[in-house]
């Protein structure tokens, strides 16, 4: 009976053993698979986008009096017209009354039409281009390539204008170059020989409309 009891034994004990030693290696498998969390903080990461708004300009043109429209009103012939900007502030367009534009931009007149036509035209598509401007002009003149008025559609400063007139000429006193103000009356000197060589920036001043720079 004792070794009939023995053998029954090893019979039960040894299935069990195997089932054991043929599962062990596939539980070591899994636990090396496995990726260990890392809190490494030099560890790289991704950088965030940048999602900063930045406006299309930073100085938009604002029309004013004696600028010149191009408005054109998509597959609307009859509606699409140039209209100069009276010294009012009005503009005058066909089958609609007039309308204030003076000091908004091209953008916001055109979103002001659309509205304007959109009550005789269904769905209209507007669209609004400064065709000329003289509402924003300065001024130069004297011993100077190209004396004349030059819109002033961006900042610009002594410098520049004179940059964009094609420079002074051989008899051009540079040092006594100067701005007449015409918003508050004053005369403005820029030593424009210094400001090329660095110095005396700070007379290399920001143009206001009706600004006159001239060069003795």
């Amino acid at each position: 009976m004792t070794k009939n009891r023995l053998l029954l034994a090893l019979l039960f004990t040894l299935p069990i053993a195997c089932f054991s030693q043929s599962q062990a290696p596939d539980r070591q498998v899994a636990s090396a698979s496995a990726p260990a969390p890392t809190s490494d903080p030099s560890a790289p990461r991704s950088a965030a986008p940048n999602l900063t708004w930045r406006p299309a300009s930073e100085h938009p043109f604002h029309v004013g009096a004696g600028d010149v429209l191009n408005i054109t009103v998509w597959e609307e012939p009859q509606l699409t017209t140039k209209a100069v900007v009276r010294p009012d502030g009005f503009i005058s367009m066909p089958l609609v009354d007039d309308v204030s534009v003076t000091g908004l931009t091209p953008e916001q007149i055109q979103v002001l039409l659309t509205e304007r036509v959109g009550r005789i035209v269904k769905r209209p598509r507007v669209s609004v281009v400064v065709e000329e401007i003289h509402s924003r002009l300065v001024y130069i003149t004297g011993e100077v390539q190209h004396p004349g008025a030059y819109p002033l559609i961006e900042n610009i400063n002594v410098a520049q204008l004179i940059a964009r007139s094609g420079g002074p000429t051989e008899y051009a006193h540079k040092h006594k170059v100067f701005v007449l103000r015409q918003e508050t009356r004053q005369k403005l000197k820029v030593d424009y020989e210094n400001v090329l060589k660095g110095r005396n920036v700070e007379q290399n001043i920001a143009l206001l409309p009706g600004d006159m720079v001239v060069i003795p």
